[in-house]
């Protein structure tokens, strides 16, 4: 018999405690129970996980839950047997974690029927001898949990989930419920078509979250920026992501080291360490977890206050299920992303070499995330529209946008001199050269190409190279221009950029966001809280005295200045006014070797500016930054020493070229003298060093990778460049 609707109130109150359902949830409680198929699309924090456990333990038999995470299936399992006191048998999980005695213990609650829940990884439903038992036993209903992961356009593609239909139909049918916080149209009609539920009805709650407040932020110091907002916070719990499990490690330890209680989470560590990390983030022994996209997923705790996303995720359904960790009990969320265009250019240089379909598909979903992340629109308008949703509201009053407009232009002829100078040029360039083409900035590809004497050189100089830039990338995101990842990010202009170009219209395009002090409001906490940035503006008098010390010290010592020190250090030393070499080394881009060397005359100058001026140095914030001893720095220092081949160094230690290359500038960066040379002379023609080399001596304006390989052209790799530029900063700059 079916139960009523005052025996589910009933229960819900007998098992959780709750005198009501919360939004949604009711009616697809009451669909499922009468033997109905349901598809329930509903945001993170919206109570899915009731539309399946309350059905569960008032149906006959028992459900079988289909979820993608071990850390899932034990925290929601451990909740049900919270709920259901003295029968622990109640619910139980099967997976890959369990020995052969915990798997016995399984099978005979299953079979006594004392199981009413079954959390089971899709691996694990495919194991012959777990179809045998579970065919043994009556199912109530199938639930398929993060159901977005069976589609190859939603964010968590994973393979196993397209066998389940199969897997069900060998087990036995029942009604199948599959739930998600993430689906576009797209993904939704995939879903439904894989699991052969075509007469589901599909249940559909607002992804409007509005007790969050989404902001990007410009990624020029994140760690910086970091530190300082959750010091502004503090005892706040929250999830920082980062995109590679080294990056992970790493920013763990530095907010460690500045007295933040953190924790790694990815899955490189061992499942006793991960288990251990997420434990002591679920009892507030430590109040931040830096994880990759893999943590979080169906995690039960609800006072997380802010979610950072240091490297920006590779879709708007992965923003979205991520940021949706905040505020889960209906109080205040801050979602802060760090956005840098540099690492689309990394996510994009990650898809070379996949197959071509997969490749389409991951380029599409990558340009929205640069959509929404260039956009000047409400951040939630975009959102909910990205999930077939309308906003009407004009101004949702929780977001960067929405509290700190950019500035808009008409961008008609701006477009229009971009699209002009692509069409007049024979072959295609990237974004930088055409951009130093407008903005009129020499350099030795514009002199190889002959680029000077192009009628257009110079013709947009009012602006800088930046600024036409970002023109470019708001081209490729409203389709007027189209950038070829295969061919190395080249740029031509689409059908729609061409029919622009014939008959110009208006064009609203967005100017830099320049985040600033200033900007704060105390009676606004989401506007204080987009402001809770570093940086600012330093002593403007020193940092010119500064400079024209470095200019001095550099014709001295025969030395472009940037190999002194960079403007980000002498920025950082009008800020901090250092007067020891322990606070010049935490300057930016300092670090021990360079304090020792070219230190002296700056320390004193700044003592002496200090004095002079009676300046009261800032008791601010200072970030203390990592002494690195690890067992890689050791070893590769080592290594070189006993002059090993740089491949042979990245397979021990089980890094690829460019990974070990990051480390070893890391290791140079921050001082230490490293003899690459036996390394150089076996692999690099003698031409490509002494031209390389020679560029950072007399051309190169800094120590910018990218500049590099924009001035010396395709003749050389990035690999050649990096390897030569650490030669150069070890025998000049060190």
């Amino acid at each position: 018999m079916t139960p009523d609707s005052a025996t589910l109130h009933a229960k819900l109150k007998e098992f959780f405690g709750f005198d009501s359902f919360k939004a949604g949830q009711e009616p697809i409680i009451k669909h499922l129970v009468a033997g109905n198929n349901a598809f329930v699309l509903m945001p993170t924090g919206g109570g899915k996980s009731m539309c399946y456990q309350l059905p569960a333990l008032v149906m006959e038999g028992t459900a079988i839950v289909i979820s993608p995470l071990i850390a899932l299936m034990k925290n929601q399992v451990d909740a049900i047997r919270g709920f259901v006191a003295g029968n622990d048998g109640i619910a139980h999980f099967l997976n890959s974690s369990l020995n052969k005695a915990q798997i016995a213990d399984v099978r005979n609650d299953l079979l006594s029927g004392a199981t009413k829940l079954l959390y089971v990884a899709p691996e694990s439903l495919t194991k012959a001898e777990n179809v045998a038992m579970l065919k043994e036993i009556k199912i109530s209903f199938y639930a398929v949990d993060e159901a977005h992961c069976i589609s190859e356009w939603g964010h968590d593609f994973r393979p196993e989930y397209r066998r389940i239909r199969n897997i069900i139909e060998e087990i036995g049918t029942a009604p199948i419920i599959a739930l998600t916080a993430t689906a576009t149209p797209k993904v939704q009609s995939d879903i439904i078509k894989n699991l052969g539920m075509n007469d589901a009805t599909v249940f559909k709650s607002s992804f409007n979250r509005p007790n969050l407040y989404y902001e990007i932020r410009d990624k020029s110091d994140p760690k910086r920026d970091i530190i300082k907002y959750i010091k502004q916070n503090p005892g706040k719990s929250g999830i920082i992501y980062c995109l590679s499990r080294k990056k992970v490690e790493e920013l763990a330890e530095l907010l460690n080291i500045n007295g933040i209680k953190a924790a790694p989470y990815h899955a490189g560590l061992d499942a006793k360490t991960r288990a251990e990390n997420q434990d002591r983030f679920l009892t507030e022994d430590i109040d931040v977890i830096v994880a990759t996209i893999a943590f979080g997923m169906g995690i039960d705790k609800p006072d997380v206050r802010f979610v950072i996303h240091y490297d920006i995720p590779k879709s708007i359904e992965g923003y979205y299920q991520e940021t949706g960790r905040a505020g889960r009990d209906g109080r205040e969320g801050q979602c802060i992303t760090f956005y840098s265009y540099k690492d689309i250019q990394k996510l994009e240089k990650f898809m070379q070499g996949k197959p071509i379909a997969e490749q389409e598909i991951g380029k599409q979903l990558l340009m929205e995330t640069v959509a929404y992340a260039e956009s000047n629109s409400c951040r939630r308008k975009l959102l909910l529209n990205y999930f077939g949703e309308t906003y009407e509201v004009e101004n949702c009053g929780a977001c960067d946008n929405c509290l700190h407009p950019k500035k808009q232009f008409d961008g008609k002829e701006e477009m229009s001199m971009v699209i002009e100078l692509i069409q007049a040029l024979p072959e295609h360039f990237k974004i930088e050269h055409l951009s130093n083409i407008l903005a009129g900035e020499m350099n030795s590809i514009i002199k190889s190409y002959h680029h000077d004497k192009l009628e257009l050189f110079g013709a947009g100089k009012d602006h800088s190279a930046r600024f036409w830039c970002a023109v470019i990338h708001q081209g490729m995101v409203l389709h007027l221009l189209h950038k070829d990842i295969e061919s190395y990010g080249l740029i031509s202009v689409t059908e729609e950029g061409l029919e622009f170009f014939e008959k110009p219209y208006t064009l609203m395009l967005t100017e830099d966001r320049e985040f600033a002090e200033g900007e704060d409001d105390d009676d606004d906490p989401a506007a204080a809280a987009a402001a809770v940035r570093g940086g600012g503006g330093g002593d403007t008098q020193l940092l010119a005295m500064l400079k024209d010390l470095r200019r001095d010290v550099a014709r001295k010592k025969g030395l472009q200045p940037w190999v002194v020190f960079g403007d980000p250090s002498l920025e950082d030393m009008s800020i901090m006014y250092p007067m020891t070499y322990d606070e010049l080394k935490n300057c930016q881009g300092v670090g021990e070797g360079k304090a020792r060397k070219f230190g002296k005359e700056f320390i004193d100058l700044i003592s002496k500016y200090v004095e002079d001026n009676e300046i009261v140095r800032p008791d601010d914030f200072v970030m203390k930054s990592i002494v690195n001893k690890s067992v890689n720095k050791v070893f590769i220092i080592q290594s070189i020493d006993r002059k090993l081949p740089l491949e042979d160094i990245a397979d021990a230690k089980g890094m690829d070229m460019e990974e070990l290359l990051d480390e070893i500038e890391a290791i140079v960066f921050s001082g230490t003298k490293l003899n690459l040379d036996y390394y150089i002379e076996q692999t690099l023609d003698d031409d490509i060093v002494d031209d390389i080399y020679d560029y950072f001596h007399d051309e190169a304006e800094s120590d910018s990778l990218e500049s590099a390989m924009e001035d010396l052209g395709s003749d050389y790799d990035e690999q050649e460049v990096r390897l030569v530029r650490l030669k150069f900063l070890c025998e000049v700059a060190n």
